[in-house]
């Protein structure tokens, strides 16, 4: 098996798709579900909050998710405290292990700072995290590019940190990828297998490309499928740019220079008197 087929594996987790999508924004549920096939994602994200699991219509987000397909990760998404993201989580367990669903063994955590900037608050993920990880959960953690506050969470038993490209829906891609490797240097330095996963602000597909080139394990998005103008193309091009950034990060690159570097052999050339 080529190592670009290899799966990710996120503690007791392994993910065929290095390529993890959300469900939320869509235009309808049917679109949603249309979405989620295109993208080849094996696991993909679901607010857990009670208000978010139902539709103005009534119905229930899970109706239009094959559960036997994907394997869902619950999103503390909208909590601004420990506390709140804590009680989520919990709820989000119940409601995955009432279906079945393997998802309820971890979590995607979120604990913002604001509602402005919807950056994670470092203090309380820090809190959080400690309080589900001694609560038996595998936690994935929403956060900054900062590779200090990265290093802690790590520290304190996250299974996958998840550092932003840039701010949640903002769609600038990758803003400072000098921090990126920066974190990935300290999360692997003595774990080489450390899952690091670039979680938000991804806006295109060469933003997700960009991010498997740095040495990232995966990305997680939503918004720049959900919100495109055709979320369908899109989803497809996501799927395709997360195996050809995989492979390329792995092929490596050409130096970079200044001045050109001729392609064709100088040797044999025709002299510009022969005839």
């Amino acid at each position: 098996m080529s190592v670009v087929d290899l799966p990710l594996v996120l503690g007791s987790h392994r993910l065929s798709s290095r390529l993890i999508v959300g469900t939320g924004k869509y235009a309808t549920f049917e679109l949603m579900r249309e979405c989620l096939e295109v993208s080849g994602a094996s696991v993909i994200t679901v607010a857990v909050r009670r208000e978010r699991l139902v539709d103005a219509a009534g119905r229930n987000i899970l109706d239009f998710i094959d559960l036997d397909r994907y394997t869902i990760l619950p999103n503390t998404a909208g909590c601004f405290t420990a506390e709140e993201a804590v009680r989520t989580a919990r709820l989000g367990r119940e409601i995955l292990s009432s279906v079945g669903n393997p998802g309820a063994s971890w979590v995607k955590l979120e604990v913002l700072g604001d509602k402005k900037t919807l950056l994670p608050d470092p203090v309380a993920t820090l809190e959080a995290t400690r309080q589900l990880v001694a609560d038996g959960f595998e936690v994935l953690c929403y956060t900054t590019d900062d590779p200090i506050t990265a290093k802690r969470l790590k520290d304190v038993g996250a299974t996958s940190v998840m550092p932003a490209g840039s701010p949640i829906g903002s769609g600038q891609g990758i803003l400072n990828p000098n921090n990126i490797r920066i974190c990935l240097e300290y999360l692997k330095e003595n774990d080489p297998n450390y899952p690091v996963i670039v979680d938000a602000g991804v806006g295109t597909a060469s933003d997700v490309a960009f991010a498997m080139e740095l040495g990232c394990d995966g990305v997680l998005l939503n918004t720049a499928i959900a919100s495109a103008q055709d979320p369908k193309a899109m989803a497809e091009a996501m799927k395709l740019a997360c195996r050809a950034g995989q492979i390329a990060g792995g092929a490596g690159r050409i130096p970079r220079k200044l001045y050109a570097t001729a392609s064709s052999p100088e040797s044999g050339l025709i002299s510009p008197g022969a005839r």
